[in-house]
């Protein structure tokens, strides 16, 4: 039996694959599924209406903005960013919700929604994905490596989420994000200062050093209920695993619940000592 969804990729996931442990998920098959003509991707450097600002211009506008909009309300922190950056603005999306996404298009309709297709997502993912896109109320875009699954994996000895994490979402995450954020000028993330230790001085609006580019954090101040209200009152999705055990979603063969008592993302890397991706470093 399988369950037919409606997605970017034309894609047709089963419905034992939905519920499958992600140990046992041929990544590589589904790729080659989902993805059949690889010259199709896009390549995530042709992403994006490109920069209008100099590097200098974003940074003086990310740290007078890090001080005026310190206390402000999200609507607030989103209203500022669509009128200052217009189509220039992104939003970044891991499918955990889509409050991030909805919650900007009310100020920036169509915004475009960047997901790191790494190619190891659980099913239920994906499929959050392919159901924001059908609502049609913004741009939803898959961000992924040149290199297909397969590609990736003969680069490794074995699974490469298994040998070498950093390496492993350097290659699938950090790279792909880098080359597509080249095109905005400004990117709204999901980081929560509940999160974790590491993520609880996150400012609401910040210099992005890494992407030289103003990173707008306007739901930093946010806990989980919230995100679980908001998404209730407005209709905006919520993955099933998160109520799972899964507070905080990556990629399938690198997430595990998180038991009573652990830190958002205590599931994520875990027993690796890794506690980020990459991309907000």
């Amino acid at each position: 039996m399988s369950l037919n969804i409606p997605g970017l990729a034309g894609s047709l996931i089963s419905v034992s694959e939905e519920k499958a442990d992600p140990a046992d998920i041929d990544y590589v098959a589904r790729d080659e599924r989902l993805n059949p003509d690889p010259s199709l991707i896009p390549d995530p450097a042709d992403l994006g209406p490109g920069r209008v600002r100099s590097e200098a211009e974003l940074k003086e506008i990310a740290e007078a903005a890090a001080e005026e909009l310190a206390d402000a309300s999200t609507d607030e922190i989103l209203a500022w960013a669509a009128e200052t950056f217009g189509n220039r603005l992104a939003v970044a999306c891991s499918m955990a919700n889509t409050v991030g996404p909805e919650y900007t298009a009310r100020f920036q309709p169509g915004v475009d929604v960047l997901f790191l297709e790494t190619g190891y997502h659980f099913a239920e993912t994906l499929e959050v994905r392919d159901q924001l896109a059908a609502k049609g109320t913004v741009n939803v875009i898959d961000v992924r490596a040149k290199e297909t699954v397969a590609q990736h994996e003969a680069n490794f000895t074995g699974k490469p989420y298994e040998i070498d994490t950093t390496a492993c979402c350097g290659a699938r995450k950090v790279a792909p994000l880098n080359a597509a954020l080249d095109g905005y000028e400004a990117w709204v993330t999901g980081m929560r200062r509940s999160d974790s230790v590491g993520r609880a001085d996150t400012p609401v609006v910040q210099w992005d050093r890494s992407h030289k580019m103003v990173k707008v954090n306007a739901f930093a101040n946010w806990t989980l209920p919230e995100i679980e209200r908001w998404a209730a009152l407005n209709e905006a999705l919520i993955n099933p695993l998160h109520y799972d055990g899964f507070p905080s979603i990556g990629c399938g063969p690198c997430t595990r619940r998180v038991a009573p008592g652990e830190d958002a993302r205590a599931g994520r890397w875990a027993g690796s000592g890794k506690t980020e991706c990459g991309i907000h470093l």
